[in-house]
């Protein structure tokens, strides 16, 4: 597709991916959207906080649930650099989102379309609308760097 560019909410998440990479964080950012608008973001932050559950998905669900000072995210969308693990697919699950976009699949830790497939399982609560792959390229390449250059 010539001329085509990323919907803006991703293109922030790769963004924040990117400021997570330079603080040492694995590459990975959020953000929750509202009726069009960015109400939330985040980055992986979990050696920067010490809190091995400060994923960039769960750190943006919980600053998004404070603005809408609601537990429950049912008209938001989440976008996210890289398949959600188990853990964050299961806040996204808790928090009833609506939508979720993310750019890269896991499949060594991812848990939508890999691994446990949260939100295939009889006993899921919610099951938000899936769309994946866009922005891929960049995204996998980010994570890609960040480990080699560890290596």
């Amino acid at each position: 597709m010539t001329g085509w560019t990323l919907p803006y909410p991703m293109q922030r998440a790769l963004a924040l991916a990117e400021e997570s990479a330079e603080a040492g964080e694995v590459p990975v950012g959020a953000v929750v959207v509202r009726a069009g608008a960015i109400i939330a973001e985040a980055h992986n932050a979990p050696r920067e906080t010490h809190d091995p559950t400060a994923h960039a998905e769960i750190l943006a669900i919980r600053r998004a649930a404070e603005v809408l000072g609601d537990e429950r995210l049912t008209d938001c969308e989440l976008w996210v650099t890289l398949e959600p693990c188990t853990m964050c697919a299961g806040a996204i699950v808790h928090a009833r989102i609506a939508k979720l976009y993310y750019a890269a699949s896991d499949p060594k830790g991812g848990a939508v379309e890999h691994g446990a497939r949260v939100f295939d399982q009889p006993q899921c609560l919610h099951r938000p609308e899936v769309y994946s792959g866009m922005g891929e390229a960049r995204a996998a390449n980010l994570l890609r760097e960040f480990f080699r250059d560890r290596r």
